[in-house]
């Protein structure tokens, strides 16, 4: 069977439906108490990158499933409706797709970040190793 739509088309479609900030729009939001920023990168890519400081890990291939109050896998922190939840990825692909599937579920409060954590590297924001987020989210003894 032929491919009717190509990858590309697919992510230029979800752009040009979903919320797209900047690194530097997002940093400016990161502490105002109400973004939440959303790493859908595979753990392996944590693992071997780092992520974003402050950054929820979710698994693209869980994300919904996370989202959803109705699946035994829900999460929730995604059902903060006061949060505006940032997604990111690599490169900003899986993210717009994302981004654009969570909106088809209702979400009103989704967005994602242009060129993902490789702009974000490469513009010099906030990281940290997954082993340093994880030992700030343990709770304190």
């Amino acid at each position: 069977m032929p491919i009717t739509k190509s990858c590309q088309q697919l992510v230029a479609e979800a752009m040009a439906q979903v919320t797209t900030y900047s690194v530097a729009e997002v940093q400016a939001r990161m502490n105002d108490g109400h973004t939440q920023i959303v790493d859908i990168r595979d753990p392996r890519e944590l693992e071997r990158d780092g992520t974003v400081v402050g950054a929820y890990p979710a698994p693209r291939g869980m994300l919904e499933f996370w989202v959803d109050p109705g699946s035994p896998y829900h999460k929730p922190l995604f059902a903060d409706e006061s949060k505006e939840f940032i997604l990111f990825c690599g490169a900003g692909w899986r993210s717009a797709l994302a981004a654009k599937a969570l909106q088809d579920m209702g979400m009103t409060n989704v967005a994602h970040i242009d060129g993902g954590y490789a702009a974000w590297v490469k513009q010099g924001a906030p990281t940290e190793t997954l082993d340093a987020q994880k030992a700030r989210r343990q709770p304190k003894a």
